[in-house]
C-alpha cells in the first residue's frame, strides 16, 4: 500500500513541480517581449503541453527530469541578454518558490494531522497520500532547482551560459551538441548505483552516484534555509 501511495503522490508531485516552471519560462519570455512560447500554447497550466515523458518518468524513479523545453526565440527579446538569463532562471526561482510553500504543508499534516489518525485507517492512507504529497513536492522541486542549474542543453543551465558567452564559445557548442547525452548518461548512472546500492551488498557505489551528490546538495544545502526556518516556526530541530 505505501508502495502505491508513493507511486502515485510521485506523478501528482511532479506535475506540480514542473508545470509551473515551465509556466515561468512562458511568461517571463512573453514579458520580455517574445510570444514565441504564447503562440505555441505552452502559457498555459495544461500538462499536456509540457510533458516530456522520459522526462517525467525519470523523474518519478530517480528524483531527477525535466519537461518539454519552452521554446523561445531570443533575437523577439527587447533586451537580448537579460531576457534570455530571466527567462532561464525564471523556472528554477519558482521551484525554490514552491518548495518554501510545499514544505510547511507537509509539517501539518506530519507533525500535526497524522500523529492523531488511527493507524493502518482509510483515513489514515488519505492523510499520508497527502503527506507523501507535499514533502514529494518540496524534494523534487529541490531537486529540479539544482539539476536544471547544470550546465548542460537542454536544461536552464545552458541557458544561463547562452546568455553570458558568444555563439562561437567553444565550451557552449560543446555543452549545445552533447549535453542532451551526458544529462542521460548521468540520470541512467545515478539510478544504477542507486539500485545496485539498494539490492545488492556494493554499497562502495553510493559513492559513485554522481547526481547523489547532487540531490544531497540541493536538499542539506539549498534547502537549508526553508527547513531552517520553518522548522523554528513549527519548533522543531532545524534541518528536515
Amino acid at each position: 500500500m505505501s508502495y502505491l501511495i508513493t507511486i502515485a503522490a510521485s506523478v501528482i508531485a511532479v506535475l506540480f513541480v514542473f508545470i509551473p516552471h515551465e509556466l515561468a519560462h512562458a511568461f517571463v519570455a512573453y514579458k520580455n517581449g517574445d510570444y514565441t512560447a504564447k503562440m505555441y500554447g505552452r502559457l498555459t497550466l495544461n500538462p499536456l503541453k509540457h510533458i516530456d515523458p522520459l522526462g517525467i518518468v525519470l523523474c518519478i524513479f530517480t528524483g531527477f527530469g525535466w519537461a518539454k523545453p519552452v521554446p523561445i526565440n531570443p533575437a523577439n527579446f527587447t533586451h537580448y541578454r537579460r531576457g534570455l538569463f530571466t527567462t532561464a532562471v525564471a523556472g528554477v526561482i519558482t521551484n525554490y518558490i514552491i518548495a518554501f510553500i510545499a514544505y510547511p504543508l507537509y509539517l501539518v499534516i506530519s507533525v500535526y494531522a497524522l500523529p492523531e489518525i488511527e493507524a493502518a485507517t482509510s483515513l489514515y492512507y488519505l492523510v499520508s497520500f497527502f503527506d507523501r504529497i507535499f514533502f514529494l513536492i518540496f524534494l523534487y522541486s529541490l531537486s529540479v532547482f539544482i539539476f536544471n542549474l547544470l550546465p548542460l542543453y537542454p536544461l536552464d543551465g545552458f541557458r544561463v551560459v547562452e546568455s553570458l558567452t558568444r555563439e562561437v564559445n567553444p565550451v557552449r557548442r560543446f555543452l549545445r551538441n552533447y549535453g542532451y547525452y551526458i544529462l542521460i548518461f548521468l540520470v541512467l548512472e545515478s539510478f544504477l548505483c542507486d539500485k545496485l546500492v539498494q539490492y545488492t551488498d556494493l554499497s562502495i557505489f553510493e559513492y559513485f552516484d554522481i547526481l547523489g551528490y547532487v540531490q544531497w546538495f540541493a536538499r542539506n544545502i539549498i534547502g537549508f534555509p526553508i527547513t531552517a526556518l520553518w522548522n523554528a516556526v513549527f519548533g522543531l530541530p532545524v534541518g528536515i
